[in-house]
């Protein structure tokens, strides 16, 4: 999904920068017979600065800093700008710099413009430009569930297309993005990989909960040679609670809608083995797919092999990245209720996998107990497998 880097800014060294029009103050003197005339021309000084980056200055670092400083005279307003109007945020600080605090877009080219005035008073204006570096991988990432309405237990979620390589690194991206919403709940962000930073409440989501997660992501580097170049926000809508319960061992699934049993289906699940076995944890339906075609090949099981299978599936919930869905299974329909006999994914019959279908939201949480296979937090949206306390501990600012 989508990715981009943040840097910081320096500005264009500019006490040889050209002064735009300074004002010149003429006086002249005039003389009547009894004295002599004389004239004298008072000449104009303006404000001297420096600015860095130096003029036409390139490759500059995403992460440098801008700085404008009067070497003599008064400095006014500042702006730095790209070729879009962008501007980059700075302030003039109690010493009389200005210095920018916003980073830079990597292949970018900007114009600093700056006002001063000279020491008899003088008005000027000085320009200068300077280009930041090309990087040699432009970082992208997306923010997932833009626009929808989700489930009580999906995150808000930034995941990158590639690593983001160190510990530094994240945790620069971090501190950079928001996360707010209404209700107010307490929650923290973590990384559930290095491509992966979370958001998660300490529970599940108040339902109706309004969330808006900022990703101010320019100019951050991600890895070697690598930068983000874009900004992003999302929001997205927590819809109603829907948390449901697979009893492995029981052989049923129970479904409650605000905490209020609705539904109990017979289902099948993973027979027992090392790869087969349903694994055990708490897991959010990450997409409904319909249609699937279920093929051992995509888990190492070749045609041919024992254990090999194919089949094709309607009704699909996903539940984990490695293969495990909520589905119809017409051909188990009487193990359903009485024996698990899938290759790990949860069997119901066709109407109640309709039914499940149509009730369920991305993000709708779903419970497994009865497994010795435990489920690992990255081979889903782990997020529920920690405890809170133990969540806090992913972030890369702890």
């Amino acid at each position: 999904m989508a990715a981009t880097m943040v840097a910081g800014l320096a500005l264009v060294a500019g006490c040889s920068g050209g002064v735009d029009s300074p004002a010149t103050d003429d006086v002249a003197g005039s003389s009547s017979s009894s004295s002599s005339s004389s004239s004298s021309a008072a000449t104009a000084t303006p404000a001297e600065l420096t600015i860095t980056p130096a003029k036409g200055a390139t490759g500059v670092l995403p992460t440098e800093p801008v700085v404008v400083t009067a070497t003599s005279g008064t400095l006014g307003e500042v702006t730095v700008t790209d070729a879009t109007g962008r501007k980059v945020a700075g302030e003039l600080g109690d010493d009389g710099t200005w210095t920018s605090s916003g980073l830079l877009a990597p292949s970018a080219a900007y114009t600093v413009s700056a006002t001063a005035t000279g020491e008899d008073g003088t008005p000027s204006t000085t320009t200068s430009t300077f280009k930041t570096l090309k990087p040699k991988v432009t970082a992208t990432y997306g923010i997932l569930n833009s626009g929808e309405t989700i489930g009580v237990g999906m995150p808000a979620s930034i995941q990158f297309d590639s690593a983001v390589t160190t510990a530094k690194m994240r945790a620069e991206v971090e501190k950079r993005v928001t996360v707010t919403t209404s209700p107010k709940q307490a929650g923290a962000w973590g990384w559930l990989d290095n491509r992966q930073l979370m958001w998660r409440p300490a529970y599940y989501w108040k339902p109706g909960t309004k969330v808006t997660i900022t990703a101010p992501l320019t100019g951050v580097q991600t890895g070697e040679g690598k930068w983000v170049g874009n900004d992003d926000s999302a929001s997205f809508t927590v819809g109603s609670s829907m948390v449901s319960t697979v009893d492995i061992k029981g052989h049923h699934m129970t479904v409650r809608r605000g905490g209020q049993v609705i539904k109990v289906i017979p289902v099948s699940t993973g027979r027992p083995g090392a790869t087969t076995e349903t694994r055990s944890g708490t897991k959010v339906i990450i997409r409904k797919e319909g249609h699937v075609t279920m093929d051992s090949t995509t888990i190492g099981i070749p045609k041919g092999k024992p254990g090999y299978y194919k089949e094709e599936t309607d009704w699909n919930l996903r539940v984990t990245w490695t293969g495990e869905y909520l589905h119809s299974a017409p051909w188990s329909v009487g193990a359903q209720g009485n024996a698990n006999v899938s290759h790990g994914c949860v069997n119901m019959s066709p109407a109640n996998a309709k039914w499940m279908f149509e009730n369920s939201k991305v993000g709708d949480v779903v419970t497994f107990k009865g497994s010795n296979r435990p489920f690992l937090p990255t081979e889903g949206i782990g997020v529920w497998q920690y405890s809170f306390a133990k969540w806090k501990a992913q972030s890369a600012l702890a």
